[in-house]
């Protein structure tokens, strides 16, 4: 565990708040007396306005959300984290360490934000607080442009890769189990083109096993691993499918960089069928023999569903045969 995290009680019982000091009489007068300006009225309500309690529940919100969109079970969450099963569920249920509350209200009196005191780039922290509440007030088509900007939009628009996207580059994005490589394998056969699975290609880079890079890598190192083999895989020429991992849409830049250089299609499935089809492959990460492994399998799909549907189509496989759903697909790639 990251020794700037201090490992919480073994017990997973909150922190009591009588081990808290309380805030100086002066000073909580003169917070009273002088509640932070906010120089930024009138944008959206930001998470100082929302009381201590509902803060909480909706960091637990957060939590529990960034969780899911990677897949992890709280099992797993718990042995990646070092922080015991209870307490991250005590977190999730918005009854979280009474100590962040203490680091809001120092952001409060600052007339700041919480993340402004926790940033891991202080080096930077003037510029992306500028750019942060520029963004906030920017509107969608303002941010559209700055986007471009941001990723070159320039040197994109002169990659052949770009170009021919809505043609004959195609990626497969879903949930693990919904078929991704076997549809995706036959149909570039159908088409005469290249397939590519991404994890594999990672694996062959590296050396490792998936399992070997998640455990000397962790989630972070992966995410770094999978978005640099994907620039890679961006840069080849010709015709391919592309099979990605299922949660290549946790990470915003990744993502972006897939939809922008393939088409996209979601391969759909029930959450019964991604279950019974991982289980038939022998493979049950991340969720292992948990018994709540179904209940956590529906919220990484509900999860990551608003994100899956940023494809430029979709191809459900529920109930279908691999053969009808190859001929699925193969329609939505030659529209």
């Amino acid at each position: 565990m990251d020794a700037k995290f201090p490992r919480p009680p073994a017990t997973g019982a909150p922190v009591s708040a009588k081990v808290m000091r309380p805030e100086p009489p002066q000073v909580a007068a003169a917070v009273e007396r002088h509640p932070p300006h906010d120089p930024q009225a009138g944008r959206p309500l930001r998470d100082r306005d929302v009381n201590d309690g509902n803060y909480l529940t909706h960091l637990g919100r957060r939590v529990r959300h960034m969780r899911a969109i990677r897949g992890m079970s709280r099992k797993v969450f718990a042995q990646v984290s070092g922080v015991s099963e209870r307490y991250i569920a005590q977190i999730e249920s918005g009854r979280g360490n009474l100590s962040v509350l203490v680091l809001r209200r120092l952001a409060q009196a600052t007339g700041t934000t919480l993340e402004d005191l926790v940033c891991e780039e202080p080096v930077q922290a003037g510029d992306w607080m500028l750019v942060r509440d520029l963004l906030r007030r920017a509107s969608p088509d303002a941010i559209s442009k700055a986007k471009a900007v941001l990723v070159d939009a320039d040197a994109m628009a002169a990659s052949p890769a770009v170009t021919a996207a809505t043609i004959d580059r195609v990626a497969l994005i879903g949930l693990r189990g919904a078929g991704k490589s076997t549809l995706g394998r036959l149909a570039a056969d159908r088409q005469g083109w290249t397939f590519v699975e991404l994890n594999k290609e990672i694996e062959r880079e590296n050396g490792l096993s998936m399992t070997e890079i998640f455990s000397l890598y962790g989630q972070e190192g992966y995410r770094r691993l999978e978005q640099e083999m994907l620039r890679q895989v961006v840069d080849r020429p010709g015709p391919m499918i592309l099979a990605t991992g299922g949660g290549i849409v946790a990470e915003p830049l990744t993502f972006d960089m897939l939809l922008t250089s393939f088409f996209t299609v979601w391969i759909k499935a029930a959450p019964e069928e991604h279950m019974s089809r991982v289980r038939q492959q022998g493979d049950l990460r991340p969720m292992g023999n948990d018994r709540t492994a179904m209940a956590e399998l529906v919220t990484i799909l509900s999860s990551r569903e608003p994100l899956y549907e940023r494809a430029r189509a979709v191809v459900d496989t529920t109930g279908a045969s691999i053969e009808t759903s190859l001929e699925a697909l193969l329609a939505t790639i030659r529209s």
